[in-house]
């Protein structure tokens, strides 16, 4: 008996594990913007990267109550490009993540669901057809501060989420440079399609250049 549930055991960590190296493959497999470390603080599993110049593809959902609402919105138009709805017909493979930049205002928030372009057509991307409402974005090369968390991205999670990020990074700067939550400019990524149920990963992003890294671009 004994015997028995030990294999068991043994077989559950394995698909575990399968499951695992399946996720980290499929992430790792999908062209993303490229960037190095520059700083790393374990203890609150927060990054400081040093991203490379970068193009996007831009959905704006104006005056937005629902984080969930508007990345479905954005999303869907974005898609809608890069399955051939653009002047060329080009049909595009994803990539991650998927961005959702949430811009504070008086009457909600102003919420911009963005695409990584492929670096192929980076240079030169097809033009959106006019009624998707889409918008090109180059990105500099920038310090970005990271923090990643699990599940899904809903309203209330990345709430919590911004919150917290915002309590750890002015511990972490000591009060250098204090961040004001409520007017923040974050970016929230997701790197999962809907119907990954388990192993998600997502992440906070919010602009590093305030922070005076070494090794970050001053502007």
């Amino acid at each position: 008996m004994e015997e028995l549930e030990e294999k068991t055991w043994m077989l559950m960590i394995l698909k575990f594990l399968i499951i695992l190296l399946t996720m980290i493959n499929y992430v790792s497999s999908i062209e993303s913007p490229e960037y190095r470390v520059i700083l790393r603080y374990l203890e609150s599993d927060v990054e400081i990267r040093l991203y490379e110049e970068s193009f996007w593809v831009s959905a704006a959902v104006r005056n937005a109550t629902s984080f969930e609402k508007s990345t479905k919105d954005g999303f869907h138009r974005v898609y809608q490009y890069i399955r051939g709805a653009n002047l060329n017909s080009s049909q595009m493979v994803i990539t991650a993540p998927i961005l959702t930049t949430i811009v504070p205002g008086t009457h909600g928030s102003d919420c911009y669901v963005k695409f990584y372009l492929p670096a192929k057509y980076a240079a030169a991307p097809p033009l959106p057809k006019t009624e998707l409402n889409l918008q090109f974005e180059r990105w500099n090369s920038q310090c970005l501060a990271v923090k990643s968390f699990s599940g899904f991205a809903q309203d209330e999670s990345i709430r919590n989420e911004t919150q917290a990020f915002v309590v750890t990074l002015n511990k972490i700067f000591n009060g250098k440079t204090k961040i004001l939550e409520d007017t923040a400019i974050f970016s929230i990524a997701q790197y999962n399609a809907p119907s990954h149920l388990s192993g998600r990963l997502n992440e906070v992003w919010l602009n590093a250049s305030a922070f005076a890294v070494e090794g970050c671009p001053s502007f």
